[in-house]
Formats: C-alpha cells, sequence, structure tokens
C-alpha cells in the first residue's frame, strides 16, 4: 500500500504540472492536442473534444502536446493560427511558465498548511516516538517507552543524545561500526522501570555514534502571516541548495553520489509512508515539487525553462529563432537530461543492490 500511495504522490504532482500547461494553453488559445500521464507507448486513450486525454507506461513524467511545437510542422488552415510558434513570445512563456508555477505553488501550500496547523519543532519530550527499523534500538525500544537516563547519566533529550555519542567503536570510526561499550538505558515502560543494554552503531551522515530512535517532538502553531514567510524562506532555502547541488554534480563526484532517480525518490517516499506517517509524506512530496520546479527552470530545451529562454531571445532579437538553431541546442539539453537520468538511476540501482554501473 505505501508504495502505491507513494506512486500515486508522483502521479498527482506530474497530473498538476500538466494541467497547468494545459490550462494556460486553453486559456490563450492554443489548440492541446494531447494531455498524457507518463510516456508513450500509450495504454489507453480517449478523445474529448480536440483533445485526447491517455496513460502511458513509461512512468517517467507526462507531457501535453501542442500543435505547432514544430514551426515547421505542416497543419489544416483552421489549426494553423492556434499553432504554438503562431502565438506571441509572451503567450508561449505564459504556458511554459505555468507548469513550474504549479509545482512552486504545490510547495508551498504544502509548507503552510505544516507550518500553520502543526508548526515547527520547538522541543524534545524524552518520550520514544519512532524507532527505526532494523536498528539496534528496534530490538529493545518501543514507541511510548520514556527515557528516564543514559549510563546513569539524567538529562533532556539532549544530553541524552550527548550521552549515547560518547560510545566509541573500537577501531576506526566507520559507518555501521558497533561501539566498544553497550550503552545502559534507564525506561519506564507501562509504568515500570526497565533497564536495557543497546550497542550503538556510528552514522557518518551524523558524525556520531546512534542507535536508531527519535523523541517525540513538540510542535508550536504558526499565525498565517508567520506560516506564509516561514514558508517562502523554505523555499528559498531548498532552491539555492537544489541549484548549488546540481551545479556541483559537473565538477563533484560525491555530489553525483546524491543524485536521485524516480525509482531512489519512490522508495524515499514510500519508506516515509511507512516510517512517519502522512505530515512528514507531504512534507517530501513538497519538496520532491520544489525540487522538479527547479530543475524545469534550467534554461536547457527540452526543460521548460529552455523554451522560456528561448521565447525570451526572440523577444529581444525582434525576430523568430531559426529552428534549426534550436533543434541544435536541444540535442546538447536533452544530453544534459539524460546525463543526469543516468547517473539518478545508478545511484537508485546502486542503493538498492550495493552496486551501480561504476559511473558515481
Amino acid at each position: 500500500m505505501s508504495w502505491f500511495l507513494a506512486f500515486a504522490g508522483f502521479a498527482a504532482l506530474i497530473v498538476l504540472h500538466e494541467l497547468g500547461h494545459f490550462a494556460a494553453a486553453k486559456a490563450v488559445g492554443m489548440r492541446v492536442e494531447r494531455f498524457a500521464l507518463f510516456f508513450p507507448p500509450m495504454l489507453f486513450t480517449v478523445r474529448r473534444g480536440e483533445t485526447e486525454y491517455g496513460v502511458g507506461a513509461i512512468p517517467l513524467g507526462g507531457y501535453v502536446r501542442i500543435s505547432g511545437m514544430n514551426p515547421n510542422e505542416e497543419l489544416p488552415p483552421e489549426v494553423a493560427p492556434r499553432a504554438y510558434y503562431a502565438q506571441p513570445p509572451w503567450k508561449r512563456i505564459v504556458v511554459i511558465l505555468a507548469g513550474p508555477l504549479v509545482n512552486f505553488a504545490i510547495a508551498f501550500l504544502v509548507f503552510f498548511c505544516i507550518l500553520a496547523f502543526r508548526g515547527p519543532i520547538v522541543d524534545f519530550t524524552p518520550t520514544v516516538d519512532r524507532v527505526t527499523r532494523e536498528s539496534p534500538a528496534a530490538e529493545v525500544l518501543r514507541p511510548g517507552d520514556r527515557l528516564l537516563a543514559v549510563d546513569g547519566v539524567r538529562g533532556d533529550p539532549d544530553r541524552l543524545r550527548e550521552q549515547i555519542a560518547t560510545h566509541r567503536c573500537a577501531g576506526a570510526q566507520v559507518e555501521g561500526c558497533s561501539a566498544a561499550e553497550p550503552a545502559e538505558l534507564t525506561i519506564l515502560r507501562d509504568g515500570r522501570r526497565q533497564v536495557l543494554q543497546v550497542t550503538p552503531e556510528y552514522s557518518e551522515q551524523s558524525a556520531r555514534a546512534l542507535i536508531g530512535f527519535q523523541f517525540e517532538p513538540i510542535y508550536e502553531e504558526e499565525p498565517p502571516l508567520s506560516a506564509a514567510t516561514g514558508s517562502l524562506d523554505t523555499m528559498w532555502r531548498v532552491a539555492t541548495f537544489s541549484v548549488e547541488r546540481i551545479v556541483a554534480i559537473f565538477y563533484d563526484a560525491e555530489a553525483r553520489k546524491e543524485v536521485s532517480g524516480p525509482v531512489g525518490n519512490y522508495k524515499v517516499t514510500q519508506e516515509t509512508i511507512v516510517e512517519y506517517g502522512f505530515v512528514r509524506s507531504m512534507e517530501i512530496l513538497g519538496l520532491i515539487s520544489l525540487s522538479l520546479a527547479v530543475i524545469n527552470m534550467f534554461p536547457f530545451l527540452p526543460l521548460d525553462g529552455g523554451h522560456i529562454f528561448w521565447a525570451v531571445a526572440e523577444k529581444v532579437r525582434g525576430r523568430a529563432i531559426p529552428f534549426s538553431v534550436l533543434e541544435r541546442v536541444s540535442v546538447v539539453g536533452f544530453m544534459l537530461v539524460i546525463f543526469l537520468f543516468f547517473i539518478g538511476l545508478t545511484n537508485d540501482i546502486g542503493r538498492l543492490n550495493g552496486e551501480g554501473f561504476g559511473v558515481r
């Protein structure tokens, strides 16, 4: 069920993105030939009016086909005035920009609702909220346990985390190494005090020893204006970070290892649904929606940003850009997209199977 929900979330993001293009194209008078979820071959189609709606077999995106996106395409006389390249640049920009704007709007709405109705984390209680599957804590702790002390040391959640982190591996501190000595946890479970032992494992990402659980968070709702500004701030930070990491892919091998493809994104969302529930899953989908918008705004054809860039160039130039030029730059952009997709796919396979294609 969690895989289905993750898949449905991605499909919804695709449909809403393409719906932005579709609605804008209809609004400015362009002729939309097809609205498709996923890529061909088509599994089924249905025609309503002048537009064919369908679902493809390859779940890597979707598309809206507008008449005349190739200016050399021969169109019937009654269709030609509504062709894409028959429209002024501003109309084309509106249509292309509408897709990413929908993704930006989704991200803002998700972040706003989380801040306004749940709020950010302001503190933690010493109660165990979640236990990570297949972690050392999974064998001894349960949600609802109240952690009283670690190795006899009492304190707030931060102090208890620090005490767990004092446990070190006997040799080099490498990912997954077990601490030389177990940690002694004093907990309150069902009204009874218990003493448990668990051996922490070192996490390179956290740069310390962990046992694999989370304390129960305390949230504080934000007023609407604060939630709105907080959402915009989050979007700005995530967007700038995304741009920095995408640029780093071309010169930093470590950055390339962080790239995820569709399989990786599905897996992260599915695991989030299982581990953290609805709110955290929506936050992940909001982040993915924002990332899709940012990536789509890069000025390379066939991305949306590429179409916008060349429409602006045409407006500045005062005459149409030769289609032969657009074809050549499209090849460069297409190769960049394939390059990123291939890296993401090999990373996904590597995370699932421990290996990749060796290009990371």
